[in-house]
């Protein structure tokens, strides 16, 4: 497949800027794989397209208040984001990097903390050591903010209600810098009334991590290469997933997140496990675990819309997404949703 095989034209108004209120209302575009068919429906009728047996594939994990600011002894300030920890070193994206200089001492505004910049990596990103040494965590509960997307305007920064907004309302585990937006649309409410249709939930967890975001700069897809993501699979959420699959229940995964952590599976089982997945889905892929996938309408020349091919077909997903547009759909991490039975 061919990168330009990803690319549509979007008007710039139809990237959401807000996520919609309440989170059910959002739209459903429903995609029909065996007859070619696509239904416009409001995210609470996706009860209507689930059977009983069936098992959502949720992904747990939590967004972090990941982006903070330094200052350089310039003065100069330094956007960072957080990606991940290793024993005695962070990693983050620094912005501008490019006039950093190794071991060059930059100050965390608001903290008593400097990031010594150890290591230059790929594409903005450092491998920094912090003094004193501190937890991540608790640092950003401090001074970080909501990694909201760039093509999120908000001139003042994130709200309180984005903070808010830009989480799965089953979110527990803290790692991603970036939400599973996929289950933005789920209520509590709607999830108890799927669960007392006999609806399975099957949680796991992937820590989504910036390279979600970069684009293919391969023309070929097969040149691609993707990042890491942490994942885990605890043995309740396995044992779910086995006893959906016993019963002849679908396992819709909601999210390309929940999908590529399924499709990781080392062998055909389905087991517990856990590890780092740079899993890359697009055509001619062929789905073991995955029967349906719930979505957003992603980005042109993503990962995430190469996988969306590789399960709709490339044909049907196109067709999906001039639907979207003519219908004025909502699009990216604060837009509708899309299903694909």
């Amino acid at each position: 497949m061919q990168l330009s095989e990803l690319q549509f034209s979007l008007p710039q108004q139809l990237i959401a800027q807000q996520p919609c209120e309440p989170r059910d209302a959002a739209r459903l575009l429903v995609a029909h794989r065996a007859s070619g068919t696509i239904e416009h429906r409001q995210f609470r009728d996706i009860g209507k397209y689930l059977d009983t047996g069936d098992c959502l594939v949720l992904n747990n994990t939590r967004v972090l208040p990941a982006r903070f600011f330094c200052r350089r002894k310039t003065g100069g300030r330094v956007e960072a984001l957080f990606v991940r920890a290793e024993p005695g070193f962070w990693h983050v994206l620094l912005k501008p990097s490019a006039r950093l200089t190794l071991d060059e001492l930059i100050h965390v505004e608001g903290t008593d903390t400097v990031l010594e910049l150890a290591e230059r990596m790929d594409r903005g990103e450092w491998r920094v050591r912090p003094e004193p040494a501190c937890e991540p965590l608790a640092l950003l509960n401090r001074v970080g903010r909501t990694p909201l997307p760039p093509y999120i305007d908000r001139v003042a920064g994130p709200s309180a209600s984005d903070a808010e907004r830009y989480q799965t309302v089953y979110a527990a585990q803290p790692g991603a810098v970036a939400a599973p937006t996929a289950g933005l649309h789920f209520t509590p409410a709607l999830l108890d009334a799927l669960g007392q249709r006999g609806v399975r939930r099957a949680e796991i967890t992937l820590h989504v991590g910036p390279g979600t975001f970069l684009p293919i700069e391969t023309e070929s897809l097969r040149d691609h290469i993707m990042h890491h993501e942490w994942f885990h699979v605890p043995e309740q959420a396995a044992e779910t997933l086995r006893d959906c699959r016993a019963a002849g229940g679908r396992i819709v995964a909601v999210g390309s997140t929940s999908a590529r952590t399924l499709e990781s599976f080392d062998d055909q089982s389905i087991h517990a496990c856990g590890g780092a997945t740079n899993l890359f889905i697009y055509p001619p892929y062929r789905f073991r675990h995955v029967d349906r996938l719930l979505t957003n309408f992603h980005l042109p020349g993503s990962t995430l819309l190469a996988l969306v091919m590789a399960m709709a077909g490339i044909e049907l997903t196109r067709a999906a997404y001039r639907a979207a547009i003519e219908q004025r759909y909502r699009f990216y991490s604060f837009g509708d949703a899309m299903l694909i039975l």
